[in-house]
């Protein structure tokens, strides 16, 4: 039985100015599935899903959500971003707030939720994450991997359609990296619809249900996790998984190429 689609990424470019970022890229995405988008660095990743979440313009192109353009001008991107989560990079908590306040801005203030049901769900959610006991600490007082876990309960808090994660373990130390990508790799096993960014190609093979692979902005190869890391398609394809140790172990002397 066909899914339904849930996001339409139909021939989008994106320019800066000094050369195209996005060259007619074309993507959809089913509810319930999880699509992670790979390729080396510069190669539009990242401004891919800020497009998505309108914080890029597009020169031309659209992007649908349940069937519904949102990159027009009349878009009302602050009721869109309630939809369509997105984890950064950088954790950008307030400081100054706690781990609960932080997470209950969002449906407090923009959702105009009701303040008991609100904590009692933020508190389920960072019991989710194993940060139930930090909701009363400060963003000085976590670690990276706690600050990230923090930021994908503010996200998921908002009760989006689909979420979006742009290399969300990139700044942190490595033995904080499994931590952050255990509570992802739960998220989608509950059915949530993710697009994931990540250079973590162990993670990738494991959560994925379709690789994308993006360079010079362009889609030049998506499938099944389990052919293309094993019998990628295209040469550009093959070179650059071969620039990765994964967890396909290879015959003694050291690694096997593709």
């Amino acid at each position: 039985m066909q899914k339904e689609k849930l996001l339409e990424i139909k021939n989008i470019c994106k320019d800066y100015g000094n050369g195209p970022i996005l060259q007619d890229v074309s993507l959809d995405i089913e509810k319930g599935e999880v699509v992670v988008v790979i390729g080396p660095s510069g190669c539009g990743k990242s401004t891919l899903l800020r497009c998505i979440n309108g914080l890029e313009e597009i020169q031309s192109g659209e992007i649908l959500l349940d069937g519904e353009v949102i990159t027009g001008e009349k878009t009302k991107w602050n009721e869109v971003r309630q939809k369509i989560g997105m984890v950064f990079q950088s954790y950008d908590l307030f400081p100054h707030m706690t781990v609960l306040d932080n997470v209950l801005l969002g449906p407090l203030k923009v959702q105009k939720r009701d303040k008991k049901e609100a904590e009692a769900e933020a508190e389920e959610l960072l019991k989710r994450v194993g940060l139930l006991e930090k909701k009363d600490a400060y963003p000085r007082q976590l670690s990276g991997g706690q600050k990230q876990r923090v930021a994908i309960v503010r996200a998921l808090i908002m009760k989006p359609e689909i979420m979006l994660f742009d290399e969300v373990t990139a700044a942190l130390d490595p033995e904080m990296v499994r931590e952050v990508l255990d509570v992802m790799l739960e998220l989608a096993k509950s059915g949530s619809t993710m697009m994931i960014v990540t250079h973590e190609m162990q993670f990738a093979q494991a959560v994925a249900d379709r690789v994308v692979f993006l360079d010079s902005g362009k889609i030049l190869e998506e499938g099944l996790p389990e052919t293309f890391f094993t019998q990628p398609k295209t040469d550009r394809a093959r070179r650059f998984l071969n620039t990765f140790v994964f967890h396909k172990q290879k015959e003694k002397g050291g690694e096997k190429a593709l």
